[in-house]
């Protein structure tokens, strides 16, 4: 078998090099099997507290707690269920308790005084506008439109309040006296038309 073993290298025995070569090469096999590496490539290490969770642990013991208590309560309504004979208590007659009772009566009045005090401000407070001098500003506004108009307004405004309605439904002798009192007020207006001409006659004269 050695005399067919080709080495690298010239050599004048083949049985010797190729035991030489062999122990190197087991050797080179021996340190690659037992050499570290010089770069850590390992993954980091989780922390404690992420593999241990108390908080969890803590709510589910909480959970358990208020099971249990729970239960203890349920059990002790049902064997007092079967104690009684099934008896029902019927009777929802409970006084009504409020905590902040007091606070939000003292709430109450605070706001209350507030408001009493926001409007005595306003109802003491004065106007700033003058009415008096608003109304003597319209009357003025009036006279000098009466003024300029060719037909007064208080002439019309005078005839429309002396004229009668005449209603549909009356009777004979309530007809007869509206004609009567309608006969009058004619020749009443027929005056105080005459009179409004010349009022604006006068008035024209003036003007021009």
């Amino acid at each position: 078998m050695h005399k067919s073993y080709q080495p690298l290298k010239p050599a004048t025995n083949k049985y010797l090099q190729k035991k030489w070569d062999q122990t190197r090469y087991e050797e080179h096999r021996n340190k690659l099997s037992t050499a570290r590496p010089i770069v850590d490539t390992k993954g980091i290490r989780t922390p404690a507290h992420v593999q241990l969770k108390l908080k969890k642990l803590q709510l589910q013991d909480e959970r358990l707690v208020t099971i249990e208590r729970d239960n203890r309560l349920l059990s002790s309504k049902l064997s007092d269920i079967v104690r009684s004979k099934g008896l029902v208590d019927h009777r929802n007659h409970y006084p009504e308790r409020s905590l902040n009772a007091e606070k939000r009566r003292d709430e109450l009045l605070q706001v209350t005084n507030q408001n009493q005090a926001i409007y005595q401000r306003i109802t003491a407070r004065e106007s700033d506008y003058r009415r008096q001098l608003w109304l003597d500003d319209w009357e003025r506004v009036l006279r000098r439109r009466d003024d300029i108009a060719r037909y007064p307004r208080a002439v019309a405004n005078k005839q429309k309040s002396k004229q009668r309605v005449k209603f549909a439904g009356s009777d004979s002798g309530q007809s007869e006296k509206s004609s009567e009192s309608n006969s009058y007020s004619g020749t009443n207006t027929d005056q105080e038309v005459e009179e409004e001409k010349k009022e604006t006659e006068e008035n024209k004269d003036t003007l021009n």
